[in-house]
């Protein structure tokens, strides 16, 4: 994929993974790519521990796997943060 697709992809996943967490008023348009793209490389991971596909294009099935990655790295965060 080029790197205006995972900018886009990026943005997206980011934005539904900080509405799903709670953080979208928290987070601007830079931290929602940067976290929905570092979002698309841990579900791609953890896909590829369950033995599914990560990220293989801008599609629903990659947005999913970006969302979920997205949702994971959030979590984490806020785990570190309340500390």
């Amino acid at each position: 994929m080029s790197w205006i697709v995972w900018i886009i992809l990026g943005a997206i996943a980011g934005w539904i993974a900080s509405i799903i967490m709670g953080k979208n008023a928290q987070m601007g348009a830079i931290a929602n790519i940067v976290v929905g793209i570092i979002g698309a490389i841990i579900g791609g991971w953890v896909m590829s521990l369950f033995g599914g596909q990560g990220v293989t294009g801008f599609n629903i099935p990659s947005l999913l796997v970006a969302i979920v990655g997205a949702v994971i790295l959030l979590f984490v965060v806020n785990l570190f943060r309340r500390r």
